[in-house]
This record gives C-alpha cells, sequence and structure tokens, in this order.
C-alpha cells in the first residue's frame, strides 16, 4: 500500500491496508509501500531492536475515539515473512495505538527535514521518508520510546 491508497479509508471507522507495523511501548508505526519495498525487512530490524510485531502484510485499522489503532488479522498474527528463510514466528502485539508512518516508497534528502503529517482514518500523525542509513531502524525505535523534538527548535 501506497501514501495514496491511504486516502482511500479516509472517513471510514475500520480498515483492512496492505501493510506492515510494530510496535514499542503500546506505539506502533505503520510501514507502508509497494509490494518489494522492504516493508517486512524493516520490521524484522526493528524487532531486532525490541519491537514486538503488530502484522505482517495486512494490518486492520480502527477508530477508537480521536486514536487509531493497529492490530493483525487472527490468521497472520504473530507470523512474518522473512525473504530467502520463510515465515517466521514473532513476539506479537495485540492491538497498539498508531503513532506514525513511514513511506518507503520516498526517500528523505534532508537532513533535518521539516515535519511532515498523513490522516489514517480520523487521526493525524507524523509522517517519515525512508532513511538510506544504518541509524533508519533505530531512528525509529528511538521516535516510538520518546518522541520527536519539535521543528520550531530543531530549525532555529
Amino acid at each position: 500500500m501506497t501514501l495514496k491508497a491511504l486516502e482511500s479509508v479516509l472517513g471510514q471507522d475500520r480498515a483492512v491496508i496492505h501493510a506492515n507495523s510494530v510496535a514499542i511501548g503500546g506505539r506502533a508505526v505503520l510501514i507502508v509501500g509497494p509490494s518489494g519495498s522492504g516493508k517486512s525487512n524493516l520490521s524484522l530490524q526493528l524487532m531486532a531492536y525490541g519491537a514486538e510485531l503488530v502484522a505482517d502484510d495486512k494490518v486492520i485499522l480502527a477508530t477508537s475515539g480521536s486514536r487509531t489503532n493497529v492490530s493483525a488479522p487472527e490468521a497472520i498474527s504473530g507470523l512474518i515473512e522473512a525473504r530467502g528463510m520463510g515465515i517466521l514466528r514473532a513476539s506479537a502485539a495485540k492491538e497498539a495505538s498508531l503513532a506514525a508512518v513511514v513511506d518507503l516508497s520516498n526517500t528523505e534528502t534532508q537532513r533535518l527535514p521539516e515535519p511532515r503529517e498523513v490522516q489514517v482514518l480520523n487521526q493525524i500523525v507524523p509522517l517519515f521518508y525512508n532513511v538510506a542509513t544504518p541509524h533508519f531502524g533505530a531512528a525509529i525505535i528511538q521516535f516510538l520510546k520518546r518522541g520527536l523534538v519539535s521543528s520550531e527548535w530543531v530549525h532555529r
């Protein structure tokens, strides 16, 4: 699923989309991008840093008040594909609150980018583009644990 496809679920209270999601401390990142873009690869890297798998390949989005929660269809809960190896079992979070979206179809070119946002169902969350550096996974984990410094402070 790409960002454009996320627009198709706006206004809905629940949707199942082609994406991945992992969480740490109840806060989840939704990983979107075309087939073969590395969603499972990034998920596995984040899991190696301590995140729990929410869902691989299909993610359930559901409105809960002003928040969007993510979960996995029961049939694939706790399973993730590792290309070239097969299907692996994983520690799974049953449900988590959406904290951000990572779009693997776009690459970040700025060192300190202006904040981006995207609407998922009825919630607006930060949007990050793919960063082609080894620290990207660690940075996502740190964001999930502690958040992002406001852009006013970063750009002064």
